[in-house]
């Protein structure tokens, strides 16, 4: 595997195996005012450590199922433990697992821990892992903790930088990327998940780079936001060309309101289609209409051949977690009804 001196020098993450899902339009950097070096790229940085297939399915056999995988985004306030059970038992049965996220500007319980509150309150939790708040060791210590309770899959990140002001007294440690910490994970068994950016420059390189993942050990891909449905057909059939075989989930964007839908809007690379905009915050019930709206992109979403499932993304309301969480389970019961 890379060593630390052959990290890429021009690197504020300091990864090898970039670039990030963060590269800006024209191929700038989004920690610092430079070109990404990954940007300019041809082919991905191969993956020269062990190569993994065939390893443990996330979530126990999310690559065998027939019926569609419903992953929701577990929106609540951090540490808070009654209120992820509350939200937790809100969502049980509407989904496979909850995907919890890594947020530089909110940060919670460590990630074995919140496994274990996920799994309490009667949940499976994907958990992400971010390489910008913790070293080497501190992720190892996870990924055993994670492996020992079970989880039912570990998305392994590089992670975005911090925004301006936001924790100043804090370093940013970047000891590895997600492609190093997907091999760590997938040597000890876990269920790996990874993420992948479509719609992020260089977008060319994106679906090789998946087969990076791949053979690093990654058993499921969940894709970062893309502006339209046709961007995500072809870089499925992208990766699917490069030999990509893992199973892919797109997210679908979850609004019902201005301030759910502006947070969605802050989120690099996505830009929410105007008229399912103008559908949600013009109608009469906005939250019926954005169930509606965001079914209908699941939809759209499973027909595409070599996507499995649907990510239920963002806080889905303004008016608190329990709204959210009960809008999106509304959504992935709809989907499961579809599939019975």
């Amino acid at each position: 595997m890379a060593t630390d001196e052959e990290r890429e020098p021009g690197c504020p993450k300091r990864m090898v195996y970039g670039p990030c899902g963060g590269v800006r339009p024209g191929g700038a950097c989004e920690v610092a005012d430079v070109a990404c070096p990954f940007a300019t790229l041809t082919r991905p940085i191969p993956w020269d450590g062990p190569t993994r297939t065939g390893g443990a399915p996330a979530g126990g056999g999310f690559a065998d199922r027939t019926a569609p995988l419903v992953l929701t985004d577990l929106t609540v306030a951090p540490y808070d433990r009654e209120g992820l059970a509350t939200v937790v038992g809100l969502l049980a049965g509407s989904c496979d697992a909850v995907l919890v996220g890594d947020h530089q500007s909110r940060p919670d319980f460590p990630p074995t821990q919140i496994a274990g509150l996920v799994d309490d309150a009667g949940g499976a939790a994907v958990i992400t892992l971010s390489c910008r708040d913790r070293n080497r060791v501190v992720l190892e210590q996870e990924l055993e903790g994670l492996a020992a309770i079970g989880v039912a899959g570990v998305m392994c990140v590089t992670g975005d930088a911090r925004g301006p002001g936001v924790r100043r007294d804090a370093t940013q440690v970047f000891d590895l990327d997600g492609t190093r910490l997907a091999g760590l994970a997938a040597a000890r068994g876990l269920p790996v998940v990874v993420p992948e950016s479509p719609d992020a420059p260089p977008v060319a390189l994106r679906p090789r780079r998946l087969v990076e993942k791949q053979r690093a050990g990654a058993t499921l891909c969940i894709l970062n936001h893309s502006a339209t449905v046709d961007h995500v057909r072809r870089f499925v059939e992208a990766a699917r060309r490069a030999g990509a075989t893992v199973p892919i989930v797109g997210a679908v964007p979850v609004f019902t309101d201005a301030p759910s839908a502006g947070v969605l809007q802050r989120f690099p690379g996505l830009a929410l289609r105007a008229e399912h905009v103008e559908t949600v915050l013009g109608a009469e019930d906005t939250v019926a209409a954005g169930i509606a709206v965001a079914v209908a992109e699941a939809r759209a979403l499973l027909a595409i051949e070599g996507v499995v499932g649907v990510n239920l993304s963002g806080m889905a309301s303004g008016r608190g977690v329990e709204t959210g969480a009960e809008i999106k389970a509304a959504i992935g019961a709809a989907l499961r009804e579809e599939a019975a």
